[in-house]
């Protein structure tokens, strides 16, 4: 005999579920890409896990500089109704992407669009916040304001401070694949000329393997 077609979507959507149910392990680890929004806070009650355990999983993100794009440990135990909720929503999945069209001078990166004005091709170093870096007035920026990632050093020459630009190019563990935002809001004696200094939270030793990167800057208008 064979079943109505309504009647054969209801069995079938409680068996995935059913399904879906027994596949969420007890214990398991799992990986969220940030996006515009998050929080610490918020991302524990989504994932149904402790805010103390979040944090010590990502002991490298600043809980008051999340930027988009970087990848968070989701530790423990995840809510079965966060992981029905994300099987069935109808939502988009923002993944790492970098498209560039130059004659519409628009890049895309991390689901984002930006009109940009012109590109810039500059050698590109790091720091940290130990203060061998930072000189007498500490880890701050040129304005006073904490440093936080997204916090570039620039030659004002070059890029006037208060610049917004797309950082592309560069590879280091302590920042987002492909592309992320950056203020220049930092100056400092050895950067002159097409030279940048990024900031990236963590350890001096963990920040010190950047190196030296060619990276290419969208100036963000």
């Amino acid at each position: 005999m064979k079943l109505k077609f309504s009647a054969f979507k209801a069995i079938t959507a409680v068996l995935g579920i059913s399904v879906l149910l027994h596949a969420v392990p007890a214990q398991a680890e799992s990986i969220h890409i940030t996006k515009e929004g998050n929080t610490f806070y918020k991302l524990s009650k989504q994932y149904g896990v402790k805010l103390d355990d979040l944090m010590k999983a990502n002991p490298r993100v600043e809980a008051l500089n999340m930027t988009t794009g970087l990848k968070l440990i989701i530790p423990g135990k995840t809510k079965v109704g966060a992981a029905v909720k994300a099987e069935t929503a109808k939502s988009q999945v923002i993944t790492a992407s970098l498209n560039v069209e130059p004659g519409a001078n628009i890049v895309e990166a991390w689901g984002k669009v930006f009109s940009y004005d012109k590109t810039l091709r500059v050698k590109a170093t790091a720091y940290s916040s130990a203060a061998s870096e930072n000189g007498k007035w500490g880890a701050v920026d040129y304005f006073g304001n904490p440093l936080k990632l997204g916090t570039i050093a620039v030659d004002p020459n070059v890029i006037p401070l208060g610049t917004k630009v797309l950082v592309t190019g560069h590879s280091h563990p302590g920042l987002p694949k492909l592309a992320f935002l950056a203020t220049a809001t930092d100056k400092g004696s050895a950067i002159k000329g097409n030279k940048i200094d990024i900031f990236i939270p963590g350890s001096q030793s963990f920040v010190s393997e950047f190196g030296f990167q060619s990276v290419e800057l969208y100036v963000i208008q």
